[in-house]
């Protein structure tokens, strides 16, 4: 016998949403993520903070523990500005022709060996790659003595010479290398074999077609690059001996020793965050392309 009961459809309206499992899990991940991050990030912030807010204190305000000035004052910055010798905006230029000569080195140098390690066979080719990888691995206070040894015979130990020893020791890195090699392999190869295809060498498929789209991890690199140089002391003050060619982090740590900044806080401080801005302009305008780059560079190995 047939049964008289006939399936009735399910109206959309009586449905009952169903939350997806894991949402609500999910949320709260990403909001504990954002609060370490926020967290970390305040924390790191800290010491940049102190030091513009010491900057602006008195000498006597500047050992105590306040958070404003007590009175705000901008003798630290002018004493900063006009007392050191050499003066701070030589340190300066002198930091920046250092640090901007060895970042388009290395984005030269680094782009040419990083695709030839992505793309071109030759023998030993992956033995020479550890080696570059190796290199990353070598303490510079370990190879200080034959650096110096051959600059020396070179004579780039004495007068402009000097600034030409740091650039040359600086030139070409092995992360400049890594990173353009690791973003070049994440390149598809068929935009190459288009190029080749219409007669391109692989120095022309290199200068019009792979390097246009390295753009990413270029701005990396000179990211890196740049800030390193900027921020580094070893070989300047191995090198620069001349007090006229002090950059700026050699500068601060003489003046801090033997220049009248052992005491002095404000103008120390009010040289720090002058020395900070140029990296921190950087990263503000760059730090999209630098991420891109990071993040592509990772994606083959």
């Amino acid at each position: 016998m047939a049964s008289n009961v006939q399936a009735q459809p399910i109206r959309a309206d009586s449905a009952v949403a169903v939350a997806p499992v894991g949402d609500s899990s999910a949320r709260w991940r990403r909001r504990l993520a954002y609060a370490i991050l926020i967290a970390y990030a305040l924390l790191m912030f800290i010491p940049f903070a102190w030091s513009l807010i010491t900057s602006f204190k008195t000498l006597p305000d500047s050992v105590r523990l306040t958070l404003l000035p007590q009175p705000f004052t901008l003798q630290g910055w002018q004493f900063a500005l006009t007392g050191p010798k050499p003066p701070v905006a030589q340190m300066f230029v002198n930091s920046a022709i250092i640090a901007g000569v060895v970042t388009v080195t290395n984005l030269v140098l680094g782009s040419l060996a990083g695709y030839a390690f992505a793309r071109l066979r030759f023998p030993g080719r992956e033995l020479l790659f550890l080696v570059v990888l190796g290199t990353l691995m070598i303490p510079d206070q370990l190879r200080l003595v034959p650096v110096y040894l051959i600059m020396n015979g070179l004579g780039l130990t004495r007068g402009v010479g000097q600034y030409l020893a740091v650039i040359l020791v600086l030139a070409i890195g092995g992360t400049s290398i890594f990173f353009m090699r690791q973003y070049f392999l994440s390149i598809p190869r068929d935009l190459e074999e288009a190029a080749r295809i219409d007669g391109a060498g692989f120095f022309t498929t290199f200068l019009r077609v792979m390097l246009p789209l390295a753009g990413p991890a270029l701005a990396a690199v000179a990211i890196l690059q740049f800030q390193g140089t900027w921020n580094g002391f070893f070989w300047p003050v191995i090198f620069l001996q001349d007090p006229d060619h002090f950059t700026v982090q050699q500068g601060l740590y003489f003046f801090r020793q033997a220049g009248g900044f052992s005491s002095n806080w404000p103008p120390l401080m009010a040289t720090v965050v002058m020395a900070t801005i140029p990296v921190l302009v950087l990263y503000v305008f760059f730090q999209r392309y630098f991420v891109e780059g990071i993040a592509a560079s990772g994606v083959k190995g």
